[in-house]
Parts: C-alpha cells; structure tokens; sequence
C-alpha cells in the first residue's frame, strides 16, 4: 500500500522506569500503528511502528513527550520499507 510506512526510533533521555513502553503501546493502539517497543541496555527505548503515515507521524511526535515523567531529549528516526510483519504492537524484552 503506498500510504504504508515504517519507522524505526530510539528514543532517548529519562525514558526507562516512567512506564514509556506500556504508554507507548496504549498510544500506538490509538493511532493504529503496528511494531513493538522495548528497552535498550543505553538506557534508550527502540520502537519500530508500521501503519499509515499520518499515523506513525501521530506516535513519532507523540514520543517527542513521551508519558508525564519521561524527559525526552531525542528521538532519532530511521525511515524503512513497510513489510507488513505485524499485526499487533507490543512490548519485546
């Protein structure tokens, strides 16, 4: 579908311990977007999110704040072909 993208982020700052998987998941849920999100041993949070593109933007910008007690400092972007793999979005470990 041409309107299908992919992105994956690595979102970094105070973003482990703030519950930013679990709202990261609810707000994917929201937005229609499909992936996983889990912890980095950085101490990063690296999320891939497939749907439409208005909606990967939505959760992109959204990571940008993150949940109340996130302190997001940046959220690096890599934009890659959408596959399709998921039918879901998750929290990975």
């Amino acid at each position: 579908m041409a309107n299908e993208t992919r992105a994956r982020a690595v979102i970094s700052g105070r973003v482990q311990g703030v519950f930013f998987r679990l709202e990261t998941r609810q707000a994917a849920q929201r937005y229609g977007v499909f992936g996983w999100v889990k912890n980095q041993m950085d101490g990063t949070v690296a999320a891939v999110f497939e749907g439409p593109k208005e909606s990967v933007d939505s959760i992109l910008e959204w990571c940008k704040q993150g949940p109340p007690h996130a302190r997001v400092e940046h959220v690096a972007v890599e934009w890659e072909d959408y596959t399709g793999e998921f039918n879901s979005f998750d929290i990975t470990y």
